[in-house]
């Protein structure tokens, strides 16, 4: 299990360092649309177009290609107060029941996404802004976002069933 947990994680390195480049090339394009809006580089030419349009899609993209990451690296939001005030034990167990619920949560919104993104797929969709993209290509990332996310709780469950009978030491906010 260790061996495959690593590999997962490898994964989602990858996944967030497709982020970062996205974000790269985000900043690229907002810079290009304010030069080219600023300064009349290229006759007729007053801005990109799309530009705003790309950078909420890749918004959108760079989130969920790292909210897998950031819950392995324990850098999602946690309230953990409580937790810390009660006995570790009772702590270790409202680990589970909020795993638990996240788990379902996660696979929910994968199962519906798929639905969504099938059903999408079927009749068509498009989106028409400035671009025309089909819908789904815009769906595609929530459900293999949410499916990750599931994956990762798994492996989140394992670490914590294998670990001390306490609450987790990772984005500890009150101690």
């Amino acid at each position: 299990m260790g061996r495959l947990s690593e590999l997962y994680g490898r994964l989602l390195a990858g996944l967030a360092l497709v982020a970062c480049a996205i974000l790269f090339a985000m900043m690229l394009v907002i810079c290009v649309d304010v030069l080219l809006r600023n300064l009349r580089l290229i006759p007729g030419v007053q801005g990109v177009s799309w530009a705003n349009e790309v950078t909420e899609y890749a918004l959108y993209l760079i989130t969920m290609l790292t909210a897998p990451w950031l819950l392995r690296q324990g850098q999602h939001i946690r309230i953990d107060i409580v937790l810390r005030a009660i006995p570790r034990f009772a702590a270790w167990c409202l680990e589970w029941v909020c795993d638990a619920l996240a788990l379902a949560c996660c696979a929910t919104i994968a199962f519906y996404g798929w639905k969504a993104t099938a059903a999408s797929m079927a009749i068509g969709s498009m989106v028409v802004k400035v671009l025309a993209v089909p819908e789904w290509w815009l769906l595609a990332p929530l459900q293999v976002a949410f499916a990750l996310l599931a994956i990762e709780i798994l492996f989140r469950m394992h670490r914590l069933h294998a670990g001390e009978r306490a609450p987790r030491t990772d984005a500890v906010t009150a101690s």
